[in-house]
């Protein structure tokens, strides 16, 4: 295959262009394509898919940490999902045939994926018509926004190869799979099982109260773990992954409509019938 003939498979994250997961991703894919890592240069999670006014837009070239074969790496000031948009405006000349975003300190399940820096790259990707996989390992929580190398991020790296590839090789999808959401546990090895999911209504992480004397003190929000996974629906990716230990394939959809009958809900708008009823 030729220089030209390659792939471009482009890697970003919410974690920062110097987290190891990040690189761990991009090895995986070492002898299958071009690759282009575009990244944030500070840490970005949290950031779903947002696109602040504030952002400079300022992309620097990066010197990859490890033999990523075929590859090129820049940093760039912004979100995740603006790191996407940099990438295809400015740094490719075709569209990259897929987008892996990750892998992520700390899994990204439940209702709260729509926070994630990590599931929005994704789906910035996906509305630029790109294929696209979110990963995260999930990890204590005082490492979720660390570059600790205490994390074995190698399972979740053969993963992404295997589902991204698979991306590459079936152009055609069913409809309204635009991303696949993986999510890998701690301690998994090459025989965990994985299990394909919804995404589940519950929430995983919750917010926690500002600690500060008066309201016009400094009061930065927290977060910590509250969910009992056994309390989750069976086929969801909060049980696969937090009650059974499996790796959760979620796919999700760019539409975001609710799944209702339209037309009770017209009548229900419109006074003709009882919520309930």
């Amino acid at each position: 295959m030729t220089q030209a003939e390659k792939p471009t498979i482009l890697f970003t994250n919410d974690d920062g262009i110097e987290s190891p997961g990040l690189w761990a991703a991009a090895a995986a894919f070492r002898d299958v394509g071009s690759l282009l890592v575009v990244a944030p240069r500070e840490q970005q999670s949290g950031m779903g898919r947002s696109m602040p006014h504030y952002s400079e837009g300022r992309i620097f070239p990066y010197e990859a940490p490890i033999d990523c074969g075929d590859c090129r790496a820049y940093a760039v000031d912004g979100t995740p999902a603006q790191a996407v948009q940099h990438a295809v405006l400015e740094l490719v000349e075709d569209k990259p045939a897929l987008l892996v975003s990750g892998i992520n300190y700390g899994e990204n399940t439940g209702n709260g994926v729509t926070i994630s820096g990590t599931v929005g790259a994704a789906l910035e990707a996906a509305s630029l018509g790109i294929r696209a996989i979110a990963v995260s390992q999930q990890t204590p929580t005082d490492l979720h926004r660390s570059h600790s190398n205490d994390v074995d991020f190698g399972v979740a790296a053969d993963f992404s190869r295997q589902f991204g590839t698979w991306l590459m090789d079936h152009p055609a999808l069913p409809d309204d799979v635009d991303v696949l959401k993986i999510d890998v546990p701690a301690g998994a090895n090459g025989k965990t099982d994985w299990r394909l999911t919804r995404l589940s209504r519950r929430r995983v992480y919750w917010p926690t109260r500002p600690e500060r004397l008066a309201l016009h003190d400094s009061g930065k929000l927290g977060y910590r773990y509250n969910s009992d996974p056994r309390a989750a629906e069976p086929d969801s990716d909060v049980y696969a992954l937090l009650n059974d230990g499996m790796i959760s394939v979620t796919p999700i959809s760019l539409d975001m409509t609710s799944r209702t009958d339209m037309f009770r809900l017209s009548q229900i708008l419109l006074g003709k019938q009882e919520y309930g009823l």
